[in-house]
C-alpha cells in the first residue's frame, strides 16, 4: 500500500532516531545557557541542604514549616547532593531539568506520530518545546518547572496507550512535585473513571459488580504513593499543604482579573510573538492560537479520546487560577504550553487536512505545517539573546534574567564577610530564596512563606500601595522581632519602613547596590546597637 500524503511512509526506527535527535537538542539548549537560578529554587536548595546536614525537613534549623511547594523535588535534590557529596545544586537542578525536558520532547513527539503518522508533527513539537524560552529558562532556573510538565505528558501518554498503572505513578509523582497538578490529576482520573464505567455495562449495576466497573487498581497505586508523604507532612508539620500557599495569598497586593488577564496574554504568545511584533502579536494570537487549539482538540479527541483530559488543561489551569487571582510569577506560565503547543499543532495539521483536500492539493500538508513550523522556531529563537548583560556569556532566552539572585548572593556574600553573619544571625528579607541559601543566616521570612506566624500582619491598606507595587513590608514585624539585619529592595519599603521615624533610629543603612528594578536598589540595614555590642543569637519571637 502506498502511503498517503498525510502519512509518513518512515519506519519506527527512523522516528526513534529523530526525537532522540531532537531530545539532545534540549539537552543542548539547556547546558549551553548554565544555570540562572531564580530565587524560590533557592528556597527548595535550602531545605534539601538541611536535610543533607542533619537538620531535618526545615528552612530554619528548629522550625518545622512546610514552605517549599514541591517536597519530591526537594527531597531529589537532597538525594544528589547526599551520593555526590556537593552542593551544587543549581547544576544538579538544571541536569535533572534538561533529562526531563527530553523525556517530554520524545513523549510529545510520540503523541503527535500517533494522531498524525507523519514524521514531521513529531519533530517540530520537539523541536518547539527543546528551544522554547519558557521551558528553557526554568530548567536553566533551578525550579521543579521540567518535571512537573514531564510527569503531566507521561501520565497523558501512558492513559493515551493503556498504561493506566504508569498514569497512575505518574499522576501522584505530579501532586508530590507541585499540588497544582490536581488541575489535571482530578480530571485525568474522571476520565479514566467515566471510560471503565462506559466500557464494562455489560458486567452490570450490582454492588458485587462494582470492584470490575471502577479502575481500582490504579487509584490503590495513586493512593500508596502519595500516603507515606502525607502521613509524614502532618506529622512532622501538621499540616498537609505547603504554608506558601497561604501566604502568598495574603501578602502580596494584587489588582482584580490580574493573573486572568496575564495567562490570557501568555496564551496569545505562546511562542514569544509580542517579542517580534509588540502588541499586534498580542491582538492576533489572542484569537488565532485559541482557535487553533480549539480545532486541534476536536481533531485529536476523534483518533483518541484519552486524550481530552491533556489537551483541556491549559483551559482548567487558566479557569483555576483567574478565579483564585494569585500573582503570577514567571514560572506559573509554563506548565500550561505543552499540551497548548500539541493542540495548535493538531489544529493546523486537522484544518490544513481538509482544506487542502478541498483543493486537491493535499501533498502540500507538510511543506504548509513546515513553514508555519519554520515561524514559530523563528520567534522563539527571537526571545533568545547571544550575548546576556549578566550572568555566564554564553546564548539564553532574554527571559533568564536573574540580575536580582545574583546581587542577593553578593549581598550575603558580603554579610558573612564582613559582618560575620552566621547560622545564629537573624536576617529579614521579603525574598529570602539566595539571601537565605548563601547567608545561611536564620531567616525572618517577612512574606511569611517559612514564618506563618507573620500572616496575620496582613493585609496592608490597599490605598499604600503604588502602581506596579504589590508587597511593602510591614513595619510592625520589623519593630516585634527586631532583626539583625535587614535585605530589601526599595520599593518594598516605600510607604513601610521608610516612613517611619523609629526605623532609621534604631536601623542604619550600611550599603547599597543601586538597580533599575523593584525601586532605586537593594539596601542592607544593621541594627545601630549591633556596632557597639555584636550580633546576638536569633529568636524567632517577638519582643
Amino acid at each position: 500500500m502506498s502511503a498517503s500524503p498525510t502519512t509518513s511512509p518512515h519506519s519506527p526506527a527512523v522516528l526513534l532516531a529523530v526525537l532522540i535527535g531532537v531530545a539532545l537538542l534540549a539537552i543542548a539548549a539547556r547546558v549551553i545557557p548554565q544555570p540562572r537560578t531564580i530565587d524560590d529554587a533557592f528556597i527548595t536548595f535550602r531545605y534539601s541542604r538541611n536535610i543533607v546536614e542533619g537538620e531535618g525537613f526545615v528552612y530554619n534549623p528548629g522550625a518545622r514549616t512546610l514552605g517549599t511547594t514541591t517536597p519530591f523535588y526537594t527531597v531529589w535534590m537532597a538525594a544528589i547532593s547526599f551520593v555526590s557529596g556537593s552542593e551544587s545544586y543549581p547544576w544538579f537542578a538544571l541536569i535533572t531539568s534538561s533529562l526531563a525536558d527530553a523525556a517530554t520532547v520524545i513523549l510529545l513527539g510520540l503523541l503527535a506520530y500517533r494522531l498524525t503518522r507523519h514524521l514531521l508533527p513529531a519533530a517540530l513539537i520537539g523541536i518547539l518545546w527543546a528551544l522554547s524560552p519558557m521551558s528553557v529558562t526554568f530548567a536553566i532556573g533551578g525550579m521543579e518547572t521540567s518535571v512537573v510538565i514531564l510527569w503531566l505528558v507521561a501520565a497523558a501518554y501512558c492513559y493515551v496507550t493503556g498504561h493506566e498503572r504508569g498514569m497512575a505513578v505518574f499522576a501522584a509523582l505530579g501532586v508530590l512535585t507541585r499540588i497544582d497538578t490536581l488541575i489535571w490529576v482530578g480530571p485525568l482520573l474522571l476520565h479514566q473513571l467515566i471510560t471503565h464505567w462506559r466500557q464494562t455495562r455489560a458486567d452490570g449495576r450490582t454492588l458485587a459488580a462494582l470492584p470490575r466497573r471502577v479502575p481500582w487498581q490504579s487509584w490503590a497505586i495513586f493512593a500508596v504513593i502519595l500516603l507515606p508523604w502525607y502521613v509524614f507532612s502532618w506529622r512532622y508539620f501538621g499540616s498537609l499543604l505547603s504554608n506558601s500557599l497561604q501566604a502568598k495569598q495574603v501578602a502580596y497586593h494584587i489588582e482584580d482579573f490580574h493573573a486572568l488577564v496575564r495567562l490570557l496574554q501568555h496564551i496569545a504568545t505562546p511562542f514569544m510573538e509580542a517579542k517580534a511584533l509588540g502588541v499586534p502579536g498580542i491582538v492576533i494570537g489572542l484569537a488565532l492560537y485559541p482557535a487553533l487549539a480549539a480545532s486541534g482538540t476536536l481533531y485529536a479527541v476523534k483518533r483518541a479520546p484519552r486524550l481530552l483530559p491533556f489537551l483541556l488543561y491549559p483551559w482548567l489551569y487558566i479557569a483555576v487560577f483567574g478565579l483564585m487571582n494569585p500573582l503570577i510569577f514567571r514560572w506559573y506560565l509554563a506548565p500550561l504550553l505543552a499540551p497548548y503547543f500539541l493542540a495548535i499543532l493538531l489544529g493546523v495539521w486537522g484544518l490544513g487536512t481538509s482544506v487542502l483536500a478541498a483543493l486537491d492539493r493535499t501533498r502540500a500538508l507538510p511543506r504548509v505545517v513546515a513553514a508555519l513550523g519554520i515561524v514559530w522556531i523563528a520567534l522563539s529563537l527571537n526571545a533568545w539573546t547571544l550575548r546576556p548583560d549578566h550572568g555566564p556569556d554564553r546564548p539564553a532566552p532574554k527571559m533568564a534574567w536573574h540580575q536580582i539572585e545574583l546581587y542577593y548572593r553578593q549581598m550575603a556574600e558580603q554579610l558573612r564577610r564582613e559582618y560575620g553573619v552566621n547560622e545564629e544571625t537573624l536576617l529579614a528579607a521579603g525574598d529570602i530564596g539566595a539571601i537565605g541559601f548563601y547567608s545561611r543566616a536564620r531567616i525572618l521570612d517577612t512574606v511569611g512563606l517559612v514564618t506563618p506566624e507573620l500572616s496575620r500582619y496582613y493585609p496592608l491598606p490597599a490605598e499604600r500601595y503604588e502602581d506596579g507595587q504589590n508587597y511593602i513590608v510591614p513595619p510592625p514585624i520589623i519593630f516585634d522581632y527586631d532583626p539583625d539585619y535587614i535585605v530589601f529592595m526599595e520599593m518594598f519599603l516605600r510607604h513601610g519602613l521608610a516612613d517611619e521615624p523609629d526605623f532609621t533610629t534604631q536601623y542604619a543603612q550600611v550599603d547599597r547596590i543601586p538597580t533599575d528594578f523593584y525601586g532605586t536598589g537593594m539596601l542592607l540595614y544593621q541594627r545601630r546597637d549591633l556596632a557597639r555590642t555584636g550580633a546576638r543569637p536569633a529568636i524567632l519571637v517577638p519582643r
